[in-house]
């Protein structure tokens, strides 16, 4: 994987080209204030004060004896010492909510590569849904998985040059409260050819992509061959897109083959080995029983949280659904 590859993959370098046949989306550039704030972990976690008297988490108790727990008393320790003012983005958070405005009063945040899906058990509702600064900043200050893009974004890259991009953007993306999460599928391209298709979202079992299976792979075909193919100039790489009720494709992000982006109900090796001529048919997979879920790959809370060391419960119920998958594969090859 080269650097070049990865930074194609980076929201505010493909979204111009497909914002016809993507999903509404504001980018931001962050300023380098912000990215320190989120990097620090030195002191306790504070959010910005906001300047429209937002509150990240307005169903919160506020009990005055508990909060007097952690104030200092008078004349304790170094006196000299004074808490630090927690921070304040006045210039972003107006710019913020004006795209939030624009976009319908709900959004998802996302920075150059991803999103803080591991930090959405945090949020009142439990989803990464935001409709103000406030709980944009809990969510990307929460999150674990954006130490990838802001400190290890280039470590699988050949050609290592950069320890992190020059800038960072937040990307602001239109909330649909309609989408279906059995419809948004990961497509696998290499050498320019789509040699695979997995169903995104592989914890659930959905009966209705059994029989659309075959509709779907040809919709996600033709957008390819029509949309995507000479667009992105990678010769490797995975694209996520959404198929709407009304059969239209919509590209939601670009990702870098390998790596860290998730082969989800394939592995790498044999998508590399699935390169036969242009034309053949693509392997699309679908969880396809309750068996075949892949639990592991989403969870709610985050995954320190979680034990899936070897011999673990979760373990060996990951090893009994890959089993039974493979299982489906070799039953599914003998009957074709």
């Amino acid at each position: 994987m080269k650097e070049e590859e990865v930074n194609r993959c980076q929201i505010q370098e493909w979204y111009p080209k497909f914002k016809s046949v993507s999903i509404k989306t504001q980018i931001h550039e962050l300023p380098e204030s912000f990215i320190q704030y989120l990097l620090d972990d030195s002191g306790p976690f504070l959010l910005p004060v906001s300047i429209s008297n937002d509150d990240a988490l307005p169903n919160r108790i506020h009990n005055p004896e508990e909060e007097e727990d952690y104030q200092v008393s008078e004349g304790f320790g170094d006196e000299s010492e004074k808490p630090l003012p927690p921070p304040s983005f006045p210039e972003l958070e107006l710019k913020i909510k004006e795209s939030i405005k624009s976009l319908g009063g709900s959004v998802f945040p996302k920075l150059n590569w991803s999103a803080p899906k591991d930090s959405a058990w945090i949020s009142t509702i439990g989803t990464l849904q935001c409709t103000t600064f406030s709980e944009i900043t809990l969510l990307l200050r929460a999150s674990d998985s954006l130490i990838h893009d802001l400190c290890h974004a280039y470590d699988s890259c050949t050609d290592k040059s950069l320890s992190r991009p020059p800038s960072f953007f937040l990307a602001l993306r239109k909330w649909y409260p309609s989408l279906q999460p059995e419809m948004e599928f990961r497509c696998f391209v290499w050498g320019q050819n789509l040699v695979g298709i997995s169903q995104r979202e592989v914890t659930t079992f959905y009966p209705v992509l059994l029989e659309k299976k075959s509709n779907i792979e040809w919709l996600i075909r033709q957008f390819y061959e029509d949309q995507v193919r000479l667009k992105f100039e990678s010769e490797n790489y995975t694209f996520d897109v959404y198929v709407t009720k009304d059969e239209r494709v919509k590209v939601l992000d670009f990702n870098p083959w390998g790596a860290f982006t998730l082969p989800l109900l394939f592995n790498w090796e044999e998508l590399e080995q699935n390169t036969g001529e242009e034309g053949d048919q693509v392997d699309f997979r679908i969880v396809e029983s309750q068996c075949g879920v892949r639990p592991g790959m989403k969870t709610a809370v985050p995954f320190d949280y979680l034990d899936t060391s070897s011999g673990s419960g979760w373990d060996q119920f990951l090893r009994n659904a890959d089993e039974e998958l493979q299982q489906q594969i070799r039953s599914s090859e003998a009957g074709a």
